[in-house]
């Protein structure tokens, strides 16, 4: 199984067997709206995630990931199609030794260890792409034992419990804190 998460130029695919981790592409926008445009995807996710999910959402989101400088936000694609999104938020000041990880798929690709696949893929690339990056974290809902299962899997900590930070579908929910340092 050939495995590459050199993150090199821009353009540069990071790989491992049929998953691909790799820049959007404006092409994207039409396929991503059938794994995006789901609720049981919406209910894991941030409320920047809108739902329902079109064309135009996955138009803008697009613009926006092949906007940045670096490119932080993939596409993850198995077997030639998009099956969800993964990537990182690079913070600043004191926390400019961070990165907040992020990630999700399409129902139809669950269980399947995609997920662990991509994140391990995104984690190397972020550490070699950014020397300064010390940590990498994510919070995930306590409500979702997958995506925990998925960082734990993937190499990351749990560190604890952050109590009724945040809000979704209108439930007070707590997250998890999960992270991965440097070696």
């Amino acid at each position: 199984m050939s495995t590459s998460a050199s993150p090199g130029g821009r353009g540069d695919p990071m790989r491992e067997g049929p998953i691909v981790v790799r820049e959007w592409e404006e092409a994207d926008a039409e396929a991503v709206v059938r794994p995006a445009n789901d609720r049981r995807v919406w209910l894991g996710l941030r409320d920047a995630f809108p739902h329902p999910y079109g064309i135009e959402d996955g138009k803008r989101f697009i613009a926006k990931a092949r906007a940045m400088t670096p490119r932080t936000f993939f596409a993850i694609e198995v077997e030639g199609r998009v099956a969800g999104g993964i990537g990182y938020t690079l913070h600043s000041d004191v926390e400019r030794i961070g990165a907040e990880v992020g990630y999700w798929l399409g129902h139809e690709f669950w269980g399947r260890g995609i997920a662990t696949t991509a994140l391990r893929l995104l984690t190397a690339h972020a550490f070699q792409a950014h020397p300064e990056l010390q940590r990498l974290w994510a919070v995930p809902y306590a409500t979702n034992a997958a995506s925990a299962r998925v960082l734990e899997k993937a190499g990351y900590v749990r560190e604890g419990t952050l109590r009724r930070s945040a809000i979704k579908d209108g439930r007070v929910l707590d997250q998890w804190m999960y992270a991965i340092v440097r070696d």
